[in-house]
């Protein structure tokens, strides 16, 4: 299971039509979360290390495009409180 970020350009952006997206929003904390679908986000605002089952750390910040695959468990340890907006994709 692979999580993907990139930097998208403005025509991704309206492409996915990201701006139609819901927001979610969240404090500064660490939690666990399971993916039960792949979800996509593009962060507005904040910072946050994603801690994998395999030890690896990735850190997401605002302007990242991400990927989650359907069915990955990890912890989510907000360091700068989150802004995003999110879209669940049919696998």
């Amino acid at each position: 299971m692979k999580v993907v970020i990139e930097r998208p350009t403005e025509d991704k952006i309206k492409e996915l039509k990201v701006h139609n997206w819901p927001i979610w929003t969240k404090e500064v904390s660490r939690f666990d979360w399971y993916y039960a679908e792949t979800e996509i986000c593009y962060i507005l605002e904040g910072r946050v290390i994603v801690e994998l089952p395999n030890g690896e750390k990735i850190e997401i910040s605002a302007g990242d495009l991400v990927t989650f695959p359907k069915g990955l468990s990890c912890i989510w340890d907000i360091k700068e409180p989150i802004r995003k907006h999110y879209s669940f994709v049919e696998d």
